[in-house]
């Protein structure tokens, strides 16, 4: 598999207003680099590709590439988000993507918003999250593109504290699917594995084929769980991300 990354420059170290960008609180710069390099580096020695693209300027959530664009297996969506001050972003990313040749399948336009932490596909199943961020008129749009491709959509409401679908759930391989225990929705067809729902980042892990899976530490519960089931889980520390609202899987593009 290959993944894009973007290694926090300027634009997260400086961010002038933590609110407008929904970040918790400054990051610590030097810590932040090394987590994120040691994170691609885990990737790489897993026998997967990085590239990297150039932080936005003037965009500090840049950092988490998971949301400006959904790939798919066939293509990617050019997704509007949900975050006004993330705007700009869904261009910048789509630019690369087009740059390797990635068709574009579809995009989101007013007033629909979307962004990627809320989709979460399976071989043939979408999950797609309602939430502060992912409008109605976005699920719609974005089940409508999926459709194209022998996707069946199922809508699931976000509910708190989490910030995007991916963070209560993930696909793991084999029509299985981690989720937190407080996560509804139809899930039939899939394997559940339940988490218990703490943090915003309780279900957010990535999964690497055939059967690795890369974890934020603190998230012991889930990682104690996926190890039990047969899973070779690497925990990494990935702090100055979390002051970010962010969670491993919102720090990669699987292209």
């Amino acid at each position: 598999m290959k993944f894009l990354m973007c290694e926090p420059g300027e634009a997260y170290f400086g961010v002038d207003d933590l609110k407008v960008h929904n970040i918790k609180e400054r990051s610590n710069k030097e810590l932040a680099i090394s987590q994120h390099r040691v994170l691609s580096s885990l990737i790489r020695s897993l026998g997967h590709d990085v590239i990297m693209v150039e932080e936005l300027e003037g965009h500090p959530n840049s950092v988490f590439v998971k949301d400006p664009v959904y790939c798919t297996p066939y293509g990617y969506i050019k997704l509007r988000m949900g975050l006004e001050s993330r705007r700009g972003e869904e261009e910048w990313l789509s630019k690369a993507l087009d740059s390797f040749g990635i068709k574009c399948l579809g995009e989101l336009k007013a007033p629909a918003t979307g962004e990627g932490g809320d989709i979460v596909i399976t071989e043939r199943l979408a999950f797609i999250g309602l939430s502060s961020r992912t409008n109605l008129e976005g699920v719609q749009k974005i089940s409508e593109i999926l459709s194209n491709f022998g996707y069946e959509s199922r809508m699931i409401k976000v509910p708190s504290p989490y910030l995007h679908l991916g963070g209560a759930m993930t696909y793991v391989g084999e029509n299985k699917i981690i989720c937190v225990e407080t996560l509804e929705g139809n899930f039939d067809g899939v394997q559940i594995l339940k988490v218990p729902a703490g943090d915003f980042i309780s279900g957010n892990v990535i999964f690497l084929p055939p059967d690795n899976v890369i974890a934020e530490e603190s998230n012991v519960e889930t990682i104690k769980l996926l190890r039990t089931v047969g899973f070779n889980v690497y925990g990494v520390n990935l702090s100055e991300f979390v002051k970010g609202t962010g969670g491993p899987t919102c720090l990669i593009q699987p292209i």
